[in-house]
């Protein structure tokens, strides 16, 4: 006699694991859902819609339109200052349809970021900056924008990569800047790339077309040094030496006459007359490979080292001048605000 009483109860199992899947993933799914809903709700009042140009559509002035992120309830708003551009008259835009004027604080073009507050306004709904070091990869992100000026849209992610570079308006390389996959729609850079617990770790700023929806967010430190920057002083201070330059090779036989290890330099095509690099006897062609004990492999990293934070120092330079290695002290001064 053949014994069915196994299969039977293997069959019973089996149709309570199937009966009970779609409970578990409905589960999860409202978690999911959950977190970005109320995220949304959290901080999607504090999202604005930022236009540009004048009120009255004139054709020969063009308005352009982003979204930033109410950061303190006075109406301090961070956006991207491609966004703002060089426009005179700003609007924000809240979801409930209100419009008030505007004003530029500061603009940063190296991070393509800018600082703006609402005329009048108090008591504005407003998120807080979170520390985006603490961001892991496959962390869940929120992206809110404001294109349409009446209804804040929302797409979810993860985090794909953290630490990327991206090149700036200005051609300054914009570090720290964050990988996500959540979709941006047109008209939300600007806006705030968020964390389930509702604290804006990033500004949106670029999308690439065509490479599958990657796209990219300047991080919330780097936002708070502009930010603290730009109230203090009105824009970013940055270090400055009167160079203008290229990333070069540097050839194996001078690294090794020289003893230094670098296969990359900083190429001066151009010395700035009466400024800091020509007071200090640098000439066209000299190829700088080390600054202030920092290794320079290219022009990045040359603008990287010249932080505030050596505004008005003497540093020491070694630079390569037809393949022999020279020290050369360099005193550079502080760089002019961007107009």
């Amino acid at each position: 006699m053949l014994d069915f009483t196994s299969d039977i109860v293997d069959d019973a199992s089996s149709s309570r694991t199937t009966a009970s899947a779609p409970a578990d993933d409905r589960a999860l799914l409202d978690a999911y859902s959950n977190a970005v809903i109320d995220v949304t709700d959290r901080v999607g009042p504090a999202v604005v819609r930022v236009e540009t140009g004048p009120k009255v559509p004139d054709r020969r002035e063009r308005g352009g339109l982003g979204s930033g992120i109410v950061i303190s309830p006075d109406g301090l708003v961070l956006t991207n200052s491609h966004v703002v551009g060089t426009s005179k008259e700003i609007r924000l835009r809240d979801v409930e349809g209100h419009v008030g004027d505007a004003q530029v604080l500061g603009v940063d073009p190296d991070t393509d970021l800018a600082l703006l507050r609402a005329n009048g306004a108090r008591h504005l709904p407003y998120a807080a900056l979170g520390n985006s070091k603490t961001l892991r990869r496959g962390q869940l992100v929120i992206a809110i924008g404001n294109p349409l000026g009446f209804e804040s849209t929302v797409t979810a992610g993860v985090v794909s990569a953290l630490g990327r570079s991206i090149r700036s308006v200005s051609g300054r390389t914009i570090e720290d800047v964050i990988q996500t996959d959540a979709a941006l729609n047109p008209g939300n850079s600007g806006g705030p790339l968020l964390s389930s617990n509702a604290e804006v770790i990033g500004i949106n700023t670029a999308i690439i077309n065509g490479a599958q929806g990657i796209c990219f967010a300047v991080a919330s430190n780097t936002a708070q040094f502009v930010l603290s920057e730009i109230i203090r002083h009105g824009y970013v201070r940055r270090a400055y030496i009167g160079v203008a330059g290229q990333t070069a090779p540097v050839p194996r036989r001078h690294a090794v006459l020289a003893g230094i290890e670098n296969k990359m330099g900083a190429l001066l095509a151009q010395i700035e007359p009466d400024g800091p690099a020509a007071k200090a006897g640098l000439l066209p062609g000299d190829v700088v490979i080390r600054l202030d004990g920092v290794e320079i492999n290219g022009v990045d990293d040359l603008i990287r080292v010249l932080d505030r934070d050596r505004i008005g120092r003497r540093l020491a330079m070694d630079v390569l001048r037809l393949g022999r290695l020279r020290a050369i002290d360099i005193d550079p001064i502080e760089r002019k605000p961007a107009r």
